[in-house]
């Protein structure tokens, strides 16, 4: 069984989380929300303003809008919204300044869904919805001990 991981392993090497891709309602404005909010950079938009992405760190952030999703899903998807429960899936952000960051998101636009708690484990973390409706975190690196 080792053997098979090991090969499994060794063929996918090239293997790599390139991005998340969430389906929105207006692609520049939420854009523009993660710019203000979160302060990312843009890394582009298409000439349609129906895709874009951007700059985040090793995994790029991009938005869709809802009419390239019902083009690539056949049988359509289900569409996110600011009623209701949240998606079982967030974007987690980490920041030594999480009080400034996580206010600075909410006077944005950001909708509070829990406030900032500390974890256990020593962890500030707090959770928004973004302007569509997505679950965001915000939190502090976790520490390790040495």
């Amino acid at each position: 069984m080792l053997a098979i991981a090991n090969k499994f392993t060794k063929k996918n090497k090239k293997m790599k989380y390139a991005d998340t891709i969430l389906y929105v309602e207006n692609v520049v404005e939420t854009v523009g929300f993660y710019k203000k909010a979160f302060g990312f950079n843009q890394k582009f938009v298409t000439p349609e303003n129906d895709y874009g992405e951007l700059i985040s760190g090793e995994t790029t952030i991009a938005f869709a809008s809802l009419e390239l999703g019902n083009s690539n899903f056949k049988n359509g998807f289900e569409k996110i919204t600011t009623s209701g429960k949240p998606f079982g899936a967030e974007l987690t952000f980490t920041t030594e300044n999480i009080e400034t960051d996580f206010q600075n998101a909410i006077n944005s636009g950001a909708t509070e869904l829990e406030p900032l708690t500390e974890k256990p484990w020593g962890q500030k973390v707090g959770y928004l919805r973004d302007n569509n409706g997505f679950l965001i975190e915000i939190c502090t690196p976790i520490k390790t001990g040495k």
